[in-house]
């Protein structure tokens, strides 16, 4: 008996008209997806630079006249200093001027400073870092930690003190915390010492150990004023992920095959809840280039986020317009990443 042929049939080996389109396919749809993502991102990189420059010409008060406040000053020497700094030429010469120099990585030059933004930056970029870095990183394993714990046992004592406690210190306003520990912890009262300082990063004669004892005692009261705030986020999300997943087959499989409870939520429960906060991990970790400006400001941390809120009462235009780029960018680098990163985790969003 012969066999009958189809339309489908061809040389072996090459694919039919009903066969999956292979690896070509795949490959196509991952280079759509990543440059889809990178489009995206240029284009948000492209309106922050546009709505930063004209946004912060419309702060009210007069850079010329902020830096030549208590010294007397003619009308020609105003002139000339609005000329050096290219505030005589009209709103969209000075923009193609900035935008320029973005595309050489000039950030221009500070007005109150009179160096360039982006060696301030380079001064200040290591002692945000360190301390909006420890900070978040502290946060995430706390947050974290006690969302498993809440979410596995939801309604139950620790549930409800966990959530409570999380609730209200994130809403709290940091300035007012930052002072408050200040108060508390670092002016003393009575017999009561100051246990830690109240402002900067390290004592000025501390050199060696010394230095890195001086710094890690400076951290505590920004880490701790850090941690409180943003910890309650990490929380509330492991949580909910973490009740969404309770409920799955694959923790019932893993119960019946004797697992301890302990044991089925760090193993199976745990890894999956995670997937949820990888974006608000990525998005936090972009944030840490800014910093946290209050806090930065409430303990005079010498950090990035100190150096724009003193930029915003000049106004110091190219100060603040540099930084709010670098701030931008830096969210936006992460958010890139965690949709790069996101489907090599979950196999549900893959391309």
């Amino acid at each position: 008996m012969t066999s009958t042929s189809t339309a489908t049939d061809g040389p072996a080996g090459a694919p039919t008209e009903d066969a999956p389109a292979g690896g070509g396919g795949r490959a196509r749809r991952v280079a759509l997806y990543v440059l889809g993502r990178l489009t995206t991102a240029v284009v948000s990189l492209g309106a922050v630079i546009v709505a930063g420059f004209f946004l912060f010409r419309i702060l009210p008060g007069d850079p010329v006249r902020a830096m030549t406040e208590g010294r007397e000053v003619s009308l020609e020497q105003e002139a000339e200093l609005r000329r050096q700094f290219g505030l005589d030429q009209p709103l969209w010469s000075q923009f193609f001027d900035y935008a320029g120099g973005l595309l050489r990585l000039d950030l221009g030059v500070s007005f109150q400073y009179r160096e360039p933004v982006t060696e301030l930056i380079l001064e200040r970029l290591g002692p945000t870092l360190l301390l909006a870095g420890t900070g978040t990183i502290v946060a995430a394993l706390l947050g974290l930690f006690l969302g498993a714990r809440a979410g596995w046992r939801p309604g139950g004592r620790g549930d409800r003190v966990n959530t409570a406690v999380a609730l209200f210190f994130w809403s709290v306003p940091t300035f007012w915390l930052g002072l408050l520990l200040i108060v508390l912890l670092a002016s003393g009262r009575g017999f009561f010492p100051g246990l830690f300082p109240t402002s900067g990063m390290v004592a000025p004669d501390a050199t060696g150990i010394e230095a890195v004892l001086s710094t890690a005692r400076h951290m505590v009261l920004p880490v701790v004023t850090m941690v409180a705030v943003i910890y309650a986020q990490y929380l509330m999300i492991m949580r909910s992920s973490l009740i969404d997943e309770k409920g799955a087959d694959y923790l019932t499989t893993a119960r019946a095959k004797g697992l301890r409870d302990g044991l089925v939520r760090r193993r199976h429960a745990v890894p999956n809840a995670l997937l949820p906060t990888v974006t608000l991990i990525f998005l936090n970790l972009g944030q840490v280039v800014s910093g946290v400006i209050l806090v930065e400001t409430v303990f005079s941390w010498p950090g990035l986020g100190h150096l724009f809120y003193s930029g915003l009462h000049v106004p110091d235009l190219g100060l603040v317009q540099g930084l709010f780029v670098l701030f931008a960018a830096s969210v936006i680098l992460m958010n890139l990443l965690a949709d790069l990163v996101y489907p090599l985790l979950d196999p549900r969003v893959r391309p």
